[in-house]
């Protein structure tokens, strides 16, 4: 058993309703409180599952909306109710990790913090703990470290780090290396080229400081955020001054991911690091993913999802989310996506399923807010 890193905090932003997988995925009902790999337990809990070896159950931590407070701690009971940090609305990644970091540097100013998505699936345990590890010694000197996973496929899906030829010579990690720098989404012709060349990895959107560290790099590139973030902290551990001081100054942080507040900058001067991540990983991303994940290693598959599913299929692949006692009947389709709600249905196709996230914000401009 991997025994808890005494100066680390596990940081989990549970936010976001996954819009392309609506409408599975709702803002009541958001990715994060799904179970998509049929474990019994919810992403979030697999998440929590995947840290409580390496933080402990007093050393982890959720940011999430107001609205999803209850769900969170009822799919977690073990977590502190000090721990629960809550934003009165969403404002991306940099102010969510920035305020569990300000927070908790005001706690302990010496701790390490690790920020892991609530919704994203990880096969090989014992791997990634290792992967972990390593990012916390590389944290421990100084540097901000990401986690890249080891690319398996030429994907368009997801952006990429490029390594430095140069590894990094950090006790603890072997596997160190300077990030060089960070790519968006690739077409495919270039993300087969980064497949061949072997120094890039997927930004899998993990990462690891001490606070004080990732907070000075937030201070270097977004004074403004950096001041609100360390004013709500001061505040935060007092009960009478807490809600007054989030809902005056969180609705005015600036809304950036901390890709390009912190990451990008700390890679441009060389204070940013990565570990290579050999297990698998996926972030869930729409329903082609999805199906994918569900039908590992039969793609000629239908996968199902949904405890009373009623679907008859014949020379049909992809995959049904029902969640209906509706009777589906499919015949001779291919890499079909079809996802079944009392209140909405979708079709589509596996090659189509990124444009979901079109539909939701359609659905936005047009007033049916009722179905999101």
């Amino acid at each position: 058993m991997t025994a808890p890193l005494d100066d680390f905090y596990a940081v989990i932003p549970a936010g976001g309703i996954g819009s392309r997988l609506w409408p599975l995925s709702r803002a009541d009902a958001p990715k994060f409180l799904h179970d998509l790999t049929g474990s019994g337990h919810s992403l979030l809990r697999d998440t929590w599952d995947r840290l409580l070896p390496l933080a402990g159950p007093e050393r982890i931590a959720v940011v999430t909306g107001r609205a999803h407070r209850a769900a969170v701690e009822e799919h977690l009971p073990d977590l502190a109710d000090m721990n629960v940090f809550l934003e009165s609305e969403p404002r991306e990644s940099s102010a969510a990790i920035g305020l569990a970091a300000a927070i908790l540097h005001r706690r302990n100013p010496d701790v390490i913090i690790g920020s892991f998505a609530a919704d994203h699936v990880i096969r090989g345990e014992r791997v990634f703990e290792w992967a972990v590890q390593q990012a916390v010694a590389v944290a421990r000197a100084g540097y901000i470290c990401t986690i890249g996973i080891t690319p398996t496929e030429p994907s368009v899906g997801f952006g990429y780090i490029k390594r430095a030829d140069d590894e990094l010579a950090v006790e603890g990690a072997p596997e160190a290396a300077l990030v060089e720098r960070f790519v968006e989404k690739p077409d495919l012709a270039t993300a087969k080229q980064y497949l061949e060349e072997r120094t890039y990895l997927w930004n899998a959107g993990m990462f690891i400081s001490r606070a004080d560290v990732l907070l000075e790099e937030l201070r270097r590139t977004k004074p403004a955020l950096h001041a609100g973030l360390i004013e709500l902290a001061e505040a935060w551990d007092d009960k009478e001054l807490r809600g007054p001081a989030v809902d005056r100054i969180w609705p005015r942080l600036e809304k950036i991911a901390i890709d390009y507040s912190v990451a990008e900058p700390a890679a441009d001067a060389g204070r940013l690091a990565v570990i290579p991540g050999h297990f698998d990983w996926d972030d869930v991303g729409d329903f082609a993913s999805l199906a994918k994940l569900q039908n590992r290693g039969r793609p000629s598959d239908l996968a199902i999802i949904g405890a009373e599913a009623r679907v008859l299929a014949d020379a049909s692949s992809g995959i049904v989310v029902s969640q209906t006692k509706r009777v589906i009947s499919l015949i001779g389709v291919r890499d079909i996506v079809v996802v079944d709600t009392p209140d909405a249905l979708l079709v589509t196709t596996s090659e189509h399923a990124q444009r979901v996230k079109g539909v939701v914000d359609a659905l936005k401009l047009t007033g049916r807010g009722d179905v999101l």
